[in-house]
């Protein structure tokens, strides 16, 4: 005799079962998901890779979405003032811990855009890289703010141009390892 499936189980497994049958049926996948966009409008760039890889997920990038509360989504070159600023907000980035190596004045990590904002007004705010900060980011911090604490202000606003024009022209982004969009 075959096992009883309880309707909760049948509810689950006949979406799956039509969604299955509709992706055999509707051919190859389509495009990829757009680019994930910096606050100025290029495409976002890594902000760090290595040992200390950053962002919501652990991949270098400050991309955020629906689980990231905290938006980790501005790239900033941490100060030794941010640092002991946050520490004392309750946030120790400077100390390694088993799953997390420390940072120190110079490395690049991905902010939360409310923390940045909160210590911009402590007057302890780091520089940012803005191209390789994500455009959710002006949900919470004005794009005139993050120019006047930008490290790379001119090359990202070129890039960004570029970027537009080439999307324009319908040439794509112009970029072949961006991550998609967040």
């Amino acid at each position: 005799m075959l096992p009883r499936l309880s309707p909760f189980t049948t509810r689950l497994s006949e979406p799956y079962r039509r969604a299955s049958t509709i992706a055999a049926a509707s051919g190859p996948p389509q495009a990829a998901a757009p680019v994930a966009m910096n606050v100025l409008g290029g495409p976002l760039k890594c902000c760090c890779a290595g040992p200390k890889t950053t962002g919501y997920y652990r991949d270098g990038y400050c991309r955020t979405g629906g689980g990231d509360y905290g938006v980790h989504s501005v790239c900033a070159q941490v100060t030794a003032e941010f640092l002991a600023y946050t520490a004392s907000r309750g946030n120790d980035l400077s100390t390694p811990s088993p799953f997390f190596p420390g940072l120190k004045p110079g490395d690049r990590w991905c902010l939360c855009a409310s923390r940045w904002q909160e210590a911009k007004q402590a007057g302890a705010a780091p520089p940012v890289v803005l191209a390789a900060t994500h455009v959710q980011t002006l949900d919470f911090v004005s794009l005139e703010d993050l120019k006047q604490h930008a490290v790379d202000a001119d090359e990202a606003e070129a890039e960004a141009a570029e970027a537009k024009r080439a999307r324009a022209d319908g040439r794509g982004d112009g970029t072949c390892d961006s991550p998609a969009a967040s």
